[in-house]
């Protein structure tokens, strides 16, 4: 049988093309600086969001917790928004490599607005911590793949300079929110000290991240990923695949999102199946199942046992992520299926 893996886009494989590419790619000691395919990524990511600099990391993980490292002291606040991945799906990691506390604000699908962040920055009175930094998220995982509008964007900006904030971006899908609005990732980083873009989703290659500021901030980080176990050796084989993703998937996101658009129609046509069309911006859908009375782990055993695979995102949500290792006609077929399991 033939699973429909719409567990999420990291799921994604390395196309023939790639893995070439990635064998045949030349290679150093990158912990030395000596990894020309490694400096050739970084250099492109820089150039691409208008940064000075940019570091290779392991997992998006990794290049959002050495932003909070490289930005914060220990005892500081982090304003996030309340469902974000940083808060959600990092593993307490802010208070275990930073000792930063979390402040979370709860956003409209997962977007923030400038007039809700005056009352999360901490006054300066002693026993407070010190508000350091602010974090958003584009595109908005857990909300469904939500597009942060620039021009809100500019508005916490322009905030955050006034109250002498840093400002980062957890990017990992920034690559989608540029394809589907045509605002181009540089863009969007102007606005940030720091952003973060991760190859292993979307773009499909097999590992990686990047972080981008400063040469300044960049060159703190790297320091940062060596104490957290992150200095890679001849890791151009896997920089090659994400120079390759850069180069070839980009665009063909549109297909991903053409895709998500579908599939959310047909859940919603599902008695029980609650799905926010506005909020499906991207390639991901977030469907709602509580009127079902039935928890999701139970929908999810009898959807894998039809070769169907989606995630469970809390009791009473599932959700669904289009990527370029299912076609158009898998996602029609598994909605199909979805439909006539669950009439």
């Amino acid at each position: 049988m033939h699973n429909i893996d719409l567990r999420s886009d990291t799921v994604t494989k390395p196309s023939v093309e790639m893995r070439a590419v990635m064998a045949l790619a030349d290679v150093g000691d990158d912990v030395y600086g000596e990894d020309p395919t490694v400096n050739r990524l970084e250099q492109k990511v820089s150039e691409m969001l208008h940064k000075e600099a940019a570091l290779f990391v392991p997992s998006g993980v990794m290049s959002n917790q050495l932003a909070l490292k490289c930005h914060t002291q220990p005892g500081d606040e982090v304003i996030v928004e309340e469902e974000s991945h940083i808060f959600n799906f990092e593993t307490a990691a802010a208070a275990f490599l930073s000792n930063v506390q979390l402040h979370t604000v709860k956003g409209d699908h997962g977007i923030l607005h400038a007039d809700q962040l005056p009352a999360a920055v901490r006054s300066s009175v002693y026993y407070n911590p010190i508000t350091r930094l602010i974090c958003l998220e584009n595109t908005h995982n857990k909300a469904g793949g939500t597009i942060y509008p620039l021009e809100v964007i500019e508005q916490i900006h322009n905030f955050a300079r006034e109250q002498n904030l840093a400002l980062h971006l957890d990017g990992a899908r920034l690559w989608n929110a540029s394809v589907a609005t045509g605002i181009a990732p540089c863009d969007y980083a102007n606005y940030f000290d720091s952003v973060s873009v991760c190859f292993s989703k979307g773009l499909g290659a097999p590992v990686g991240s990047a972080l981008v500021g400063s040469a300044e901030f960049i060159q703190r980080a790297r320091k940062y990923r060596k104490i957290f176990g992150g200095g890679m050796r001849q890791v151009g084989i896997l920089a090659a695949g994400a120079l390759y993703a850069l180069e070839h998937n980009i665009q063909r996101l549109a297909e991903d999102h053409q895709k998500a658009k579908l599939f959310a129609e047909a859940m919603g046509g599902i008695d029980g199946f609650m799905v926010h069309p506005e909020t499906v911006q991207t390639n991901i859908v977030v469907i709602d199942i509580a009127q079902r009375n039935e928890p999701a782990v139970k929908i999810l055993s009898v959807l894998k046992a039809q070769g169907i695979l989606l995630s469970d995102m809390g009791r009473t949500v599932l959700r669904a992520v289009t990527h370029l290792g299912v076609s158009l006609d898998d996602v029609r077929h598994a909605a199909e299926m979805i439909q006539q399991i669950l009439k």
